[in-house]
């Protein structure tokens, strides 16, 4: 005769261990959006890919990232990572070094000569894009990978855009923009520099069947400043540009730079190494009012940049700069007071701003322009049929990672119209928020952080100023992923569940034995990563 449950504890022995009758509610696995993938203007899957780093599994962690981004290397050096900024673990101690770990993986990817490869026949299609900048390559190499043939025109003597002639070398080494871009040019992508586009339109005449506009901003904006006829001024476009060519012009000893945007600091930055013992940058707001970043602000400094903060430029003449001090109003805006102060100065240098060069539209009566940039549509398509444009040519955000996100969504929505069809985004989960945590399972783990170069002696020289992780902090890094709003296969379920109706799968997953599950709840809420919601039973 066959003892009871409770003394052979043979689950399946006793018809009344079958408690699912009693549930009103049923656990379920549910995958939600992490908040750095939300977050990230390139679309990445951080999640996925710092999973596979924390692995050691850094090729698949790179081609997990590359799906969505072709250049890590770069964008790990001068991406501002808003992926950090949404991270959850901010609320436990510090954001996940994401961008740390996204270089390492681009590095590594150069130091192994990893390759991007077209595995789909030649569809004949030719697609022609106007701009090697981050917009133009995303586009370039997203549209290879679908198997159409792409070139790309570039005006200057270089491809890069404004990641070469804007960021200067001590924050993206040349030789790392080279690599990636070179594995873009691998896969059969061409690049035609010293090649302006007069005219977008011409090119269908050409018998492209779709041109991508990422003509970038490249005008610096200029200000009416009266000025001795000999004062010196330039723009800081132009400044980082000829720097970048090899020509850098001559500034003097003693330069003061007009503006508060990350321009500006790089154009001061890039005024010391070049010889300039004194470099002052005038800012008519408050610090907390500047658009630059607060890292750019921080080296800044500590290469010896000076901030005039609430003071603005009302006169140049040679040799010297006349300053106004400024004051907040009531409403926090700045206001003239009438008090001025004169500067020693050799040059001034402009950043006010880009603006976009839109003599390729000339004549493009389709296309419409509004507020100095190019109205699109949901799909990045100007009026024009089979004109497309992205990053800072058109509305929206003018950072690189940003024109990454343009260049791939414009690429696909290229394809799917040359189909004659139209793209559809994925659908987007539920955002994974920090209070469906269950943080008493994680051990704190604080930031692994970059080392840099000395302040004075960096200054010297347009050495890489951010130093990268090695493989140890790498994994480290990846690591400290919360993994938050999807199950990681910790068996915390499977081990607290009281009846045993968690089921271990051979895929790493789980799922439950409802027979058996009375709906107790315990394993959502032992769950570290919130991946199992409580739903009402259905009747």
């Amino acid at each position: 005769m066959s003892k009871p449950f409770a003394i052979t504890l043979n689950i399946g022995s006793s018809l009344a261990n079958h408690t699912g009758s009693w549930r009103n509610e049923r656990p379920v696995y549910v995958n939600r959006m992490p908040p750095c993938n939300n977050a990230c203007p390139a679309g990445e899957d951080v999640q996925g890919w710092l999973y596979e780093g924390e692995a050691g599994n850094y090729e698949h962690a790179w081609r997990n990232l590359t799906k969505d981004n072709p250049l890590p290397a770069i964008m790990g050096r001068i991406c501002y990572h808003p992926c950090q900024t949404a991270c959850n673990r901010t609320e436990l101690d510090e954001a996940v070094g994401i961008n740390s770990v996204e270089r390492f993986l681009g590095d590594e990817a150069i130091k192994q000569g990893w390759q991007f490869s077209v595995t789909v026949a030649p569809t004949g299609k030719k697609i022609l894009i106007i701009g090697s900048g981050p917009s133009g390559l995303s586009a370039a190499y997203q549209l290879a990978l679908k198997g159409h043939s792409v070139t790309i025109r570039e005006s200057s003597s270089a491809p890069g855009g404004m990641m070469r002639y804007g960021i200067p070398a001590y924050r993206l080494p040349r030789e790392v923009l080279d690599a990636e871009i070179s594995r873009i040019v691998n896969m059969g992508v061409r690049i035609e520099c010293n090649t302006k586009v007069e005219n977008a339109d011409a090119a269908f005449a050409e018998g492209f069947d779709a041109v991508f506009l990422a003509i970038g901003a490249h005008l610096g904006k200029r200000a009416f400043i009266p000025a001795g006829d000999t004062a010196r001024i330039l723009d800081a476009v132009s400044v980082l540009h000829m720097t970048a060519d090899g020509e850098p012009p001559l500034l003097g000893r003693r330069v003061v730079v007009y503006g508060g945007g990350n321009t500006a600091l790089d154009a001061a930055r890039t005024a010391r190494r070049l010889g300039a013992y004194e470099a002052i940058v005038v800012y008519r707001r408050t610090q907390e009012k500047m658009p630059a970043h607060e890292i750019e602000l921080k080296e800044a400094l500590d290469e010896g940049i000076v901030m005039r903060w609430l003071s603005t430029i009302s006169r140049v003449d040679e040799g010297s700069v006349t300053i106004e001090k400024m004051e907040l109003d009531e409403k926090g805006n700045p206001q003239p007071t009438g008090q001025f102060e004169n500067l020693d100065a050799d040059s001034v240098v402009l950043a006010l701003g880009q603006e976009v060069d839109l003599s390729v539209i000339n004549g493009i009566s389709q296309v419409t322009v509004d507020d100095g940039v190019i109205e699109v549509d949901e799909f990045l398509m100007t009026g024009r049929r089979g004109l497309f444009a992205g990053g800072d040519a058109v509305p929206g955000e003018r950072t690189a990672t940003n024109a990454i996100g343009h260049g791939k969504h414009a690429a696909r929505a290229i394809d799917s119209w040359l189909q004659g069809e139209t793209f559809v985004h994925a659908h987007r989960p539920e955002p994974a928020s920090y209070d469906r945590l269950n943080t008493w399972y994680y051990s704190d783990a604080p930031k692994t952080v970059r080392s840099k170069l000395d302040g004075a002696r960096r200054a010297s020289n347009f050495s890489e100023v951010v130093q990268g992780l090695d493989a140890e902090t790498a994994v480290f890094e990846a690591r400290r992923c919360l993994s938050c709003g999807n199950c990681f296969s910790c068996d915390n379920c499977f081990g607290v569940c009281p009846d045993n109706a968690v089921i271990k799968l051979e895929n790493g997953k789980y799922e439950i034995n409802l027979d058996y599950c009375k709906g107790c709840g315990i394993c959502a809420n032992e769950c570290p990563c919130g991946a199992i919601d409580m739903e009402p039973e259905r009747s």
